[in-house]
């Protein structure tokens, strides 16, 4: 997984209202090259999709529940695979929710438990896909929601979010 420049400028853009202000998301998740130099010190990967099926075009109550229920799915897989692997780095759709509202400018409350957004992380979501030879797309009146779990690594520290570029231990 290669970050692209084009989805950190997208971040930046602040159109989801959480540059700068959420310790999951840029810029304080870290710059491209610490997130890619993070990234690649795994070894396994686990993606996660939940596709919802709508019954109309803008369907707001199938984009509810298929995040929640690809929330509830996600953060089952997070606790298993973080039993075992305390230091994976969980990447999610969207900003960290772990907490209601983020901690930011105080540090992080709950540093293990945090999970960085995909696209933050300068991932294009529908290239991680494609690489990895699952769908994004899946027609009309669908919705689509990825996360991945990265594993199995050198990593000797934890990943918590930065703080004046430095880790939060």
């Amino acid at each position: 997984m290669k970050p692209v420049t084009q989805v950190r400028e997208m971040c930046a853009a602040d159109r989801c209202h959480a540059w700068h202000k959420n310790w999951s998301c840029p810029p304080l998740c870290g710059t491209l090259e610490e997130c890619e130099e993070k990234m690649q010190s795994y070894h396994r990967a686990i993606l996660l999709q939940s596709v919802g099926h709508m019954t109309k075009k803008i369907d707001t109550c199938c984009y509810l529940e298929t995040e929640q229920r690809h929330m509830e799915n996600f953060l089952s897989l997070v606790r298993a695979i973080r039993q075992k692997y305390p230091n994976a780095l969980c990447l999610g759709a969207g900003t960290c929710r772990i907490c209601k509202n983020c901690a930011y400018p105080e540090p992080c409350r709950f540093p293990d438990q945090v999970i960085f957004s995909m696209e933050g992380y300068g991932l294009l979501v529908s290239q991680v896909c494609r690489d990895n030879g699952i769908p994004y797309y899946y027609g009309e009146k669908t919705i689509a929601y990825s996360a991945c779990v990265l594993f199995g690594g050198t990593q000797s520290r934890r990943l918590a979010p930065r703080r004046n570029s430095s880790f939060i231990s």
